[in-house]
């Protein structure tokens, strides 16, 4: 009896340890996937300004202002809702993005981004990333961080 006991205990011991094997594969997989592009809608939520490379002011994002961006299949476009004045602000291109960094290419946006367009399609970013967050960061000539706009996932 004590040795069908020892190889009922053993064959459990080494079924669990094998599904945690499994489950732990499945994690890595899923974030390896998240990490490598940035497909969804997200929402502004913060700004940072940053002196010698660490934050020194923090700004909530004004939900007047709001600002959406969505990535999807290498393409990205955002807009921000402006209540004060008849500013309207939208970009729309390509982006790229590596463990590190965020370029994006834009195509075409409003007249008001249009005049920025005129002397810069390329921005480079930055990039910090989670599943339901990110941070673009600007990097100045002197290459230390300057602003960075801070992003949440939108769910619903």
């Amino acid at each position: 009896m004590k040795r069908v006991f020892l190889i009922l205990l053993i064959t459990i011991l080494c079924y669990s340890c094998k599904q945690q094997k499994t489950s732990s594969q499945t994690k890595t997989d899923v974030e390896v996937e998240a990490n490598t592009n940035l497909d969804g809608v997200w929402k502004l939520a913060s700004f940072y300004n940053y002196k010698d490379n660490v934050v020194v002011d923090t700004i909530n994002a004004d939900p007047e202002n709001l600002q959406v961006k969505v990535f999807l299949d290498n393409k990205v476009m955002w807009s921000r809702k402006v209540p004060k004045g008849n500013e309207e602000y939208f970009g729309y291109g390509a982006y790229h993005i590596t463990d590190t960094t965020l370029v994006e290419i834009l195509e075409y946006g409003s007249e008001e981004m249009l005049k920025v367009l005129d002397t810069n399609r390329v921005f480079s970013f930055e990039l910090l990333k989670s599943i339901d967050t990110f941070t673009q960061i600007d990097i100045g000539p002197e290459g230390d961080r300057i602003f960075s706009e801070n992003y949440i996932r939108i769910k619903e």
